[in-house]
């Protein structure tokens, strides 16, 4: 049997959308590489008892360790250890160790902001209480972490809500003694994500049906994911079906290499940002996708190397002014055409002196499709100064941000298909 977890996210600004969670994905992410096999994320609001409720939920649920996020803070909804050591069936006492660390740390606020000396000291104070019998874990704010066995129970991982702070805690709280006795009956997974462009999920669900009549698959996990326009099929599994999964990729690959992209785990921003790293420059004119493909390409650490820069223009009085597109090429075919998004990429080239240019012109929507040009149609045009390019306009599917999130997905695929001297599938 696997080792199972729950996960439980507290804080009503989660449940009334102010905030999205980013730490839920996160921990279950970090529990998968472990092993681990997360059962549940559950988000819940800073009441005592619907925190109260999630953890009995996942204790009844057969977790046997939960890791929450959220309500350490100093101020009266900040519940979390408090239900915990309630849940656990033990008191709180005040950790004076924990309450020094914490206040050299808030002094250095008080001295720069001029706090009040007895408010820091009673927020102080409400942070330094912990759970009889927990292990604590230093902050990287001001929450510390904390971990707690339960007799007869979860064990029970209480950290902060902010990212920073969670992610610089993760490790320090896997090395407890209260951790590592349930890491150590968690067996490892195994597995590789094959990730294809220009395929429709259904395709995939008929190649693992043929594949299937002749290899095992009830030994693997196998999840078929679309996102950003791309289909990604995670194979995860324990130690002993490596030859059943090996099987499987040569048959995905086998059955629609042209649209295989990746089998090695890199995505296609990874991909394209090493195929132009300190070998070429590249500029950028966008128009509905915003600079949001500059962004994706500017992501990776030294992307100075191959990023020129990148202008959006969305007026048409920009794509004149800035990128040198001939009025009367936006007057006979239109903004959004093949014609000016090849324009536009000579453009970007010309301005920045770079080697390589894309442009992209498209209509987002909601508004602004006519019956020749519908919402969701984009042309993408890649291409090495005057040498060869790649364009195509397609229509893509979605709403608005779906549509520019796409869009530069398909001028990445473009692009690494040009550095690669492919052809792009039709």
């Amino acid at each position: 049997m696997s080792v199972r977890a729950g996960i439980l996210v507290t804080g009503t600004e989660v449940i009334t959308a102010r905030i999205t969670d980013r730490n839920g994905p996160w921990i279950s992410q970090r529990l998968g590489e472990l092993g681990i096999e997360v059962a549940h994320i559950l988000t819940v609001a800073d009441r005592p008892e619907d925190l109260e409720a999630g953890l009995a939920f996942m204790a009844g649920e057969g977790c046997e360790l939960i890791v929450t996020s959220g309500g350490l803070g100093p101020t009266a909804d900040d519940l979390t250890a408090e239900i915990v050591a309630r849940f656990a069936g033990v008191g709180m006492s005040l950790d004076e160790d924990m309450e020094r660390k914490i206040a050299r740390i808030l002094a250095a606020f008080a001295r720069r902001l001029r706090f009040d000396p007895e408010a820091l000291r009673v927020a102080n104070r409400k942070q330094a209480m912990v759970p009889d019998g927990a292990e604590t874990i230093d902050p990287a704010g001001t929450a510390p972490g904390l971990v707690l066995a339960i007799d007869g129970g979860p064990t029970v991982i209480v950290l902060p809500g902010p990212p920073r702070e969670l992610h610089a805690m993760w490790e320090p709280a896997l090395a407890t003694t209260g951790a590592q006795a349930v890491l150590e009956r968690a067996e490892a997974y195994l597995g590789q994500t094959v990730r294809l462009f220009g395929i429709p999920e259904s395709e995939i669900a008929k190649t693992l049906r043929e594949i299937e009549a002749d290899v095992e698959l009830a030994q693997l996990e196998i999840t078929t994911c679309l996102r950003r326009g791309e289909l990604e099929v995670d194979i995860r599994h324990r130690p002993g079906a490596e030859q059943a999964r090996e099987a499987l990729v040569a048959g995905i690959v086998e059955r629609h290499g042209r649209f295989v992209f990746s089998t090695d785990g890199t995505t296609i921003d990874e991909q394209v940002g090493e195929l132009l790293r300190d070998r070429r420059r590249i500029a950028l004119a966008e128009s509905c996708t915003a600079g949001q493909l500059a962004a994706r390409l500017a992501e990776p650490p030294g992307a100075s190397s191959y990023l020129a820069g990148g202008i959006v223009a969305y007026s048409n009085e920009a794509k004149v002014e800035l990128l040198r597109v001939p009025p009367a090429l936006i007057e006979e075919h239109g903004a959004v055409s093949p014609e000016v998004a090849a324009a536009m990429a000579d453009g970007a080239i010309a301005r920045f002196g770079a080697d390589l240019g894309v442009g992209i012109t498209g209509i987002a929507g909601p508004d602004g499709g006519t019956e020749e040009k519908p919402v969701g149609y984009v042309c993408v045009c890649v291409k090495v100064g005057d040498g060869p390019m790649i364009a195509r306009d397609p229509v893509i599917p979605g709403e608005r941000v779906e549509i520019k999130d796409r869009s530069c997905t398909l001028a990445l695929h473009l692009l690494r298909r040009l550095l690669r001297g492919e052809e792009f599938p039709l």
